[in-house]
């Protein structure tokens, strides 16, 4: 079988550079094991805020200007709905935190976003001394349903090989890619914290972030807008919230702890008074990058060989624009932007 691109990895990253691929008619396969869930676990939240000090995140309004577009033809293209408009309601802990927020306002990056004003609001639960701060122009992608309906797409049309991918299988001459009975031009790898045992890049300085989540049951809570206090509070619909999220950079393993929902289930404690039900325990391995940047290129040696990592907490965000960009470079010969350029470590 000849195709021109094989990718590894089917999280955000390998979705979007699959649709980047589609759009420009280009004949690809995806290997995907499903050891690596960082997308599936994720918050999907998109705000081009850091909400712990009030400043503009890299690229974010171009991110998001570039990610909803992409997001809304993935929804015509499975006829379902995946973008769901919320807006943040930052709990304030402090007068001084009140008037760090009316100086970020006026600010030319964020002040689409913030309002500038002090909501007094109350809502049954939650505590909220000093009141919040609004964002708008905010909400989240539902990233589980869409890699599972993205999955069963390429399924059909016999584009998804659903296997663990064998580094040892992959033969690479000047134009030609060779895995098993494969035969491609080039091969990008969105492999996410699989990276550390890719032979051909994890000399690359990525590190792994575990992450843990809740999903609660709270009917008397009834908000419609994500709270950020000492973890966020999402909601997910039907009186469902989700609730996180930890770091934890010691523990390399997927699965849940009691040491991570007990962080969670204390801090959420903290602002929230209203009973609830814990009825699902999440965890992840996010793929981060020591300079806070991710991780696209062609590899040093290997000019058919390309990567496509290290998204972070802002995946849903960066994903389409990022996948975008490395198509340019591996197709037109585009530079790629210095801030995620692997040539950043050579």
């Amino acid at each position: 079988m000849q195709v021109d691109y094989i990718i590894v990895g089917l999280g955000l990253a390998g979705m979007a550079f699959s649709e980047e691929l589609r759009r420009h008619h280009k004949s690809f396969v995806v290997f995907e094991d499903e050891s690596q869930n960082s997308s599936l676990v994720a918050g999907g939240m998109y705000n081009p805020v850091i909400l712990k000090r009030f400043t503009p995140v890299w690229n974010g309004t171009e991110q998001i200007e570039s990610a909803l577009p992409f997001y809304e033809k993935l929804e015509k293209l499975f006829n379902k709905k995946y973008h769901h408009k919320l807006s943040i309601y930052r709990v304030f802990k402090s007068v001084e935190e009140q008037n760090n927020w009316f100086v970020a306002c006026d600010k030319p990056l964020l002040k689409n976003y913030m309002l500038p004003e002090v909501i007094h609001s109350k809502y049954n639960g939650v505590k909220s001394e000093f009141g919040f701060g609004e964002l708008k122009n905010t909400g989240r992608i539902d990233t589980n349903a869409l890699l599972e309906d993205y999955k069963q797409f390429l399924s059909k049309k016999n584009q998804l090989i659903k296997e663990k991918f064998d580094y040892d299988c992959l033969t690479l001459v000047k134009e030609v890619v060779r895995y098993k009975d494969l035969t491609s031009a080039k091969i990008v790898f969105c492999e996410g914290f699989g990276l550390k045992k890719n032979p051909f890049f994890n000399n690359l300085p990525m590190q792994e972030v575990k992450g843990e989540l809740l999903v609660i049951h709270a009917p008397e809570l009834n908000i419609d807008f994500l709270i950020k206090a000492a973890v966020f509070v999402m909601p997910l619909g039907n009186n469902y919230y989700k609730i996180g999220a930890t770091f934890n950079w010691k523990d390399k393993t997927k699965n849940p702890t009691k040491e991570g929902k007990e962080e969670l289930v204390e801090k959420l404690n903290s602002f929230i008074s209203v009973p609830y039900t814990i009825v699902n325990h999440l965890a992840g391995i996010r793929p981060t990058v020591k300079d806070r940047r991710p991780l696209a290129g062609i590899h040093a040696d290997f000019k058919n060989m390309a990567i496509l990592n290290g998204l972070g907490t802002r995946g849903v965000m960066i994903a389409p624009t990022l996948a975008k960009q490395l198509y340019n470079h591996l197709e037109k010969n585009k530079e790629l932007s210095k801030e995620v350029a692997i040539s950043r470590f050579y």
